[in-house]
């Protein structure tokens, strides 16, 4: 399926670099400038908004062209013969799956378009919150949704609900430093690719093709922000990010459960996205014990408390990715590993890594404050 995986990256990639370079020269145009903030920012100079446009590009066109693609094959009465064998079984399932593309990306849309505002306005964090609840809802209510819970239907609901919410915010919190957000987003939808072509008892391509789809959009829009970063995504492209992925980790894994090799696979998205869910539980943490709203933006987060240990920022953001590609390997393992007992001993290794994280963080933090 190479050709597949090449078209997906490619077209992705593409148009996310593309559109990504001109939001550099626009951007500043409409307004959208993020400017240097010492108390919650680390860049030194004003900087262009608006990358998010770029990833929302390279995700929206390439799904756009395979639906219109599809439409068109199919009123026709042969498929053509310059189309690859190997993608000619996947049209009919590409036609049965496009609502659920389609309500993904209408979500991901609003979010992205709520982001873009927050770029230009400074929005406050409770109409954002109100917004991304409908909106994580309005998935739900599609279909969209954790159905493993078949004794209980509420319980995926209410899940699901938080999984989106927690998701978006998570990227939001850890886009912070240059290629951060975008790199970990990146890698995690690569291991979560591979979990789906490798991991299951068949190729799950459908949402395969979408994370490489996003994998491509991040890898444009990233040579762009790679330090020292030209342009920044904003809310709009972090958001983006975060619903995306919580979208696709559901249908990829908790949806149609019947298709996994075991319950203990359900575990597999709190592995990939251990770093993001990490960071921003600790953060919210740190900021109610100094009574502070758990949305007000400072300093606290992972990228930041790796600093103050003494990290270069580049080291810091390294750092990051490389946490992000070992919690992900766990994901790989589960799907190798056969009892519950296995699936925890994986999950304690992970949470025995953050623990050790942690730990190394607390004892910088009180060294560099004297206490």
């Amino acid at each position: 399926m190479a050709t597949l995986i090449g078209i997906c990256l490619l077209s992705s990639f593409a148009v996310s670099f593309s559109t990504t370079a001109a939001m550099r020269r626009i951007g500043p145009r409409l307004g959208l400038i993020d400017h240097p903030d010492a108390k919650r920012k680390v860049h030194s100079a004003p900087t262009p908004l608006g990358g998010g446009v770029g990833i929302w590009a390279g995700i929206a066109l390439p799904m756009a062209a395979a639906q219109a693609v599809v439409w068109w094959i199919s009123s026709l009465d042969s498929i053509p013969g310059w189309m690859p064998t190997e993608i000619t079984p996947l049209l009919g399932g590409i036609s049965l799956r496009a609502r659920e593309v389609w309500s993904i990306f209408g979500a991901g849309t609003v979010v992205f378009l709520l982001g873009l505002l927050d770029d230009r306005l400074t929005l406050g964090w409770r109409p954002k919150l109100v917004v991304q609840l409908i909106v994580a809802g309005l998935l739900v209510s599609a279909g969209i949704r954790a159905t493993v819970f078949a004794k209980a239907e509420w319980i995926g609901v209410v899940l699901s609900v938080i999984w989106f919410v927690v998701l978006i915010n998570a990227f939001n919190f850890l886009d912070n430093m240059d290629a951060l957000s975008s790199g970990v987003g990146l890698i995690a939808s690569a291991m979560f690719t591979i979990v789906m072509l490798t991991g299951t008892a068949e190729p799950r391509w459908f949402v395969a093709s979408c994370l490489l789809i996003l994998c491509g959009s991040l890898a444009g829009f990233l040579v762009h922000n790679w330090p020292p970063a030209r342009i920044f995504m904003g809310d709009s492209g972090s958001c983006l990010i975060g619903l995306v992925l919580a979208s696709l980790t559901i249908v990829g894994t908790f949806f149609e459960y019947g298709h996994s090799p075991g319950k203990h696979v359900l575990l597999a998205p709190l592995c990939i996205l251990a770093v993001p869910l990490y960071d921003f539980c600790s953060v919210v943490v740190i900021r109610l014990l100094q009574g502070r709203s758990p949305f007000h933006a400072d300093k606290q987060h992972f990228s930041h408390r790796l600093v103050e240990l003494g990290l270069s920022r580049s080291h810091a953001v390294l750092t990051v990715h490389l946490v992000t590609l070992t919690t992900g390997m766990g994901a790989l393992l589960l799907y190798e590993v056969k009892t519950w007992s296995a699936a925890l001993l994986i999950m304690g290794l992970i949470g025995c890594e953050l623990t050790v994280i942690a730990i190394l963080e607390t004892a910088g933090r009180r060294k560099a404050s004297g206490s």
